[in-house]
């Protein structure tokens, strides 16, 4: 649970409110004005597939840039020092160039509305329906996080109750996906980042400059915390302890590979939009253009937590003072004059709607291709899906605000939402990758593996980490060990259940394998695509590298 000390109310007057109800009325505006490109339930759920890459890369980045994730990154810079930094250059960039170099021509090329419906065409019913279920059960989930960090966070600032913020947050959501569709989405994503950065650079150059500049900064903090605290890797020897309480191996594979590539190749919340680029070579540059600002985003997320640790050297040191997750509060509160102070809760709060217009536009669109069009309601025209698509983006903003609460039972948002990616994501990749580079893997494999390695994390974190039969040091190193039983159980069902059934036949595994290919797949690159700097292979690595450079500076 996101809990916020008390004395963090903010100084906030006229001036930031004018902020606020602009923004808000500017993201209205947005949603009306994609309301009229909405004329079919391609147009609703996926843009028409007609958007530009900087567009879908913008808001691929921007979907994933929520505020649990400013607050719980913060907090995690300020609890574990460089440690933090994983999460993006190796828990996210290399997955986000795969999906992009490796996937998405999968994805793209067989014209698919969602991750389940790929599901459907390479393993079956079965497979498809479970893979919808869990992952209509994982949005509405990861929607509430945001809701219900969104209300504690206004209630301590602003004075706002939770129930206000939450439905304030939840109509306005609701409002400009049900008008505009995944374009509104989208296009307000893309505002949001820029709004969200307008709110963490001047709070992060000015803390910089309040603390002594990096040097100053680096200097308080080594004589605080020691060396390590400012390093990525030392104290990560397998047997060494260290606070993320994890080594260099469950580092590499747990969080680097099995949970990293489970969510940003899985997740259809980043996954749709790629789908909704205007090409395949726009989709496949969306998650590119996006690793490029993700590698960077450290810089104003997990330096304000280091910042706000020399600010207030009580951060975390007691229940009843100020907690790990009050970093960026406290900078807002400490260092911010009216005017910027309102661009930043304005940033905090577009960062909340983003991360909830993602899980929720991905919910609607699930729901109704996957679950109530393929099983419940199927052959209906055209418009009635449309009509439908709308109901259940109400439904789900109305769930996301029921499960909001669920959240509060544990002690660390982020430990919260790893723990979803480790039951419903990890499972997800190892059926997707074995299926996509193995043609024998037959559909029951498909289906039992997913449920397998879902089941498998779900033990390992309930009965043997939560009762205490292994030992793991703390719920982000269970987090890392539940992904990895997850990939390696549901593998060997996988392997297992092929050995002992047919496989489907090669003529329907066109375009779903590595090495086949469907006619979607042989789209030419529209004018201009074939550019030297458009260049996927280029982008890919080219992000990889600069990713790898990164680690220098924390890496001695």
């Amino acid at each position: 649970m996101i809990t916020l000390a008390e004395g963090l109310r903010l100084p906030t007057n006229g001036l930031d409110y004018t902020i606020l109800a602009i923004y808000f009325v500017v993201v209205l505006g947005i949603g009306f004005a994609a309301k009229r490109s909405v004329k079919t339930s391609l147009d609703f759920f996926l843009s028409g597939r007609s958007l530009p890459a900087w567009v879908t890369g913008l808001a691929f980045v921007a979907a994933n840039l929520g505020a649990t994730e400013i607050l719980g990154m913060a907090a995690n810079g300020a609890q574990y020092g460089a440690y933090t930094v994983h999460w993006y250059w190796i828990g996210a960039i290399p997955a986000m160039v795969f999906l992009g170099l490796v996937m998405m021509p999968f994805y793209y090329g067989s014209k698919v509305r969602s991750v389940p419906e790929f599901l459907l065409h390479r393993f079956g019913p079965s497979s498809h329906l479970l893979s919808s279920v869990i992952f209509a059960v994982s949005s509405v989930l990861i929607a509430g996080v945001n809701l219900y960090a969104m209300a504690i966070v206004l209630q301590a600032l602003l004075g706002w109750p939770q129930w206000v913020a939450i439905v304030v947050a939840g109509v306005f959501v609701l409002a400009y996906i049900t008008i505009g569709g995944l374009s509104s989405a989208i296009y307000n994503e893309v505002l949001q980042f820029f709004v969200i950065l307008a709110a963490l650079i001047p709070l992060t150059i000015v803390g910089l400059k309040r603390v002594g500049g990096w040097d100053g900064l680096t200097d308080s903090l080594n004589s605080s915390h020691g060396d390590a605290f400012l390093t990525a890797w030392q104290g990560t020897g397998i047997g060494e302890a260290n606070p993320l309480g994890a080594n260099w191996l469950t580092i590499v594979l747990g969080l680097g590979f099995v949970m990293s590539f489970g969510y940003w190749t899985t997740n259809f919340a980043e996954v749709q939009r790629a789908l909704s680029a205007k090409n395949l070579s726009a989709a496949k540059r969306t998650p590119l253009i996006a690793a490029f600002p993700k590698i960077f985003i450290p810089l104003v997320v997990v330096v304000p937590g280091l910042i706000a640790l020399v600010m207030e050297p009580t951060l975390g040191k007691s229940k009843d003072g100020l907690q790990y997750n009050d970093a960026i509060p406290v900078l807002m509160r400490d260092l911010l004059p009216n005017g910027v102070l309102g661009i930043a809760v304005t940033g905090l709060l577009a960062a909340f709607m983003a991360g909830m217009a993602a899980n929720v536009s991905s919910f609607n669109t699930v729901f109704t291709n996957d679950i109530w069009a393929a099983y419940l309601k199927k052959g209906r025209e055209d418009r009635y899906y449309l009509t439908t698509g709308r109901v259940v983006t109400a439904v789900g903003v109305l769930i996301g605000m029921g499960t909001a609460f669920i959240a509060s039972s544990f002690s660390n948002i982020m430990n919260y939402l790893q723990t979803l990616f480790s039951f419903f994501n990890v499972p997800l990749f190892v059926v997707f990758i074995i299926g996509m580079f193995w043609k024998r893997t037959s559909a029951a494999a498909g289906f039992w593996g997913l449920l397998s390695g879902t089941v498998a994390a779900m033990i390992n974190y309930f009965w043997l980490y939560k009762q205490g039969i292994i030992a793991i040091p703390s719920e982000q190193g269970a987090n890392f060990v539940s992904s990895i039983v997850a990939f390696v159980v549901g593998a060997l069902v996988m392997v297992l259940v092929t050995l002992v059934t047919k496989p489907k036949p090669a003529a329907s595994l066109a375009g779903l394998v590595y090495g086949s290919r469907s006619p979607g797949m042989e789209e030419l690159p529209a004018e201009g695509d074939d550019a030297w700097y458009r260049k996927p292979a280029l982008l890919g690595w080219g992000a990889v590298v600069l990713a790898a450079v990164c680690y220098i500076p924390f890496s001695f």
